[in-house]
């Protein structure tokens, strides 16, 4: 069964507190990712900011993008899970809370992030399709 470091996407690219919501959009479309994790200045994983959250809690809002900083939008502790955690882990923690991207972690540091095409690539196809059914239910 393979392990979170094996099934992650490694070298996730940190957006720092104090960036702005437009600096991020501009990372996400260098990278082609829809989420970045947002670090303090430790280098620790505070949040996590996806597309959406720009979208819905600041353009929508009427909100200017290029003063708004990614920090302003962390919620709480950040879900995430060990470098050393199993696959029926990492699904379990997804499932679980229905999120479609979970940051790994190696003694306190970021070191990759699992999405659900990270998922895909490396479980079997019935695992994968009861993720799907399970997170993108209705609720």
């Amino acid at each position: 069964m393979p392990t979170a470091r094996e099934i992650m996407h490694s070298g996730a690219t940190c957006i720092r507190e104090n960036e702005t919501l437009q600096d991020a959009a501009l990372r996400m479309k260098e990278l082609d990712v829809g989420a970045l994790p947002i670090c303090g200045e430790d280098d620790r994983l505070h949040g996590i900011i996806t597309d959406r959250d720009i979208v819905v809690k600041c353009l929508a809002k009427g909100k200017d993008p290029r003063k708004v900083t990614a920090g302003m939008l962390e919620q709480g502790k950040p879900i995430t899970i060990d470098a050393g955690a199993n696959a029926d882990q990492v699904l379990h923690a997804m499932e679980e809370r229905r999120i479609r991207r979970l940051p790994v972690i190696d003694n306190h540091r970021l070191v990759g992030m699992i999405s659900e095409a990270d998922l895909a690539r490396h479980l079997p196809e019935d695992q994968v399709g009861h993720f799907v059914e399970v997170v993108c239910a209705t609720r």
